[in-house]
């Protein structure tokens, strides 16, 4: 037999083996899975919150807004019945009552060294503080989260990641907040956001969404 006939008898040899194989290609480590795959929680949360929050959670909080110094003042008469007439509806029993509000008042306080920085603002006109806003970048509670009706929990993998996305989201809407300088005593601001009241005669701490002084946001 030539060297030419051995040849194409090894190969020919070799064929049903190679019919049986299957190519595995190299992960792309360019592509969208392994980026995210890749990710920590945060960075996940971070770019999720980025998606949504300019063409979906801002809209979804201006469309729902209610009458702070209305809210404020129903809450006063009484949190259950506040929560009922202008609230979300709870996730379970025992929930907060979570509070979509628009609106204006006269700054009362200040509070911007702390990186928990917040403004006290009189809204219903009685010269004393109704709420404060938060400015972080520390934001404190879960509002922004729980106002939302398109986040839910079955979609997250744990406790722990959902909690990581309510942190983004208040770490996205302390990096948006321009301020002018100073303590802003006596100015008015305007804002839309969100709160929780965990019960009656809890302060309300505001998460903002949109934040200006004057009269337009």
């Amino acid at each position: 037999m030539t060297r030419t006939l051995l040849m194409a008898a090894g190969i020919l040899a070799c064929l049903p083996m190679l019919a049986g194989c299957k190519i595995v290609k190299n992960p792309d480590p360019n592509s969208a899975a392994q980026t995210a795959a890749n990710m920590t929680d945060e960075e996940r949360m971070a770019v999720l919150v980025a998606e949504v929050y300019e063409p979906r959670l801002k809209p979804y909080m201006h469309e729902g807004a209610r009458d702070a110094a209305t809210v404020v003042a129903a809450i006063g008469a009484g949190l259950d019945a506040a929560g009922t007439s202008y609230g979300i509806p709870k996730a379970s029993e025992g929930s907060p009552w979570n509070f979509i509000v628009e609106g204006s008042g006269k700054v009362i306080a200040s509070n911007r060294a702390s990186r928990a920085a917040t403004i006290d603002v009189d809204v219903t006109g009685d010269g004393a503080a109704d709420l404060a806003i938060q400015l972080g970048p520390v934001i404190k509670g879960t509002a922004l989260r729980d106002a939302t009706t398109f986040f839910s929990f079955s979609d997250f993998r744990d406790q722990i990641e959902f909690a990581k996305l309510a942190r983004a989201l208040n770490d996205t809407a302390s990096a948006a907040i321009a301020l002018p300088e100073g303590d802003l005593i006596g100015d008015t601001v305007t804002f839309t956001g969100a709160f929780a009241v965990p019960k009656q005669g809890d302060p309300i701490l505001l998460v903002p969404v949109d934040l200006s002084v004057g009269g337009n946001q």
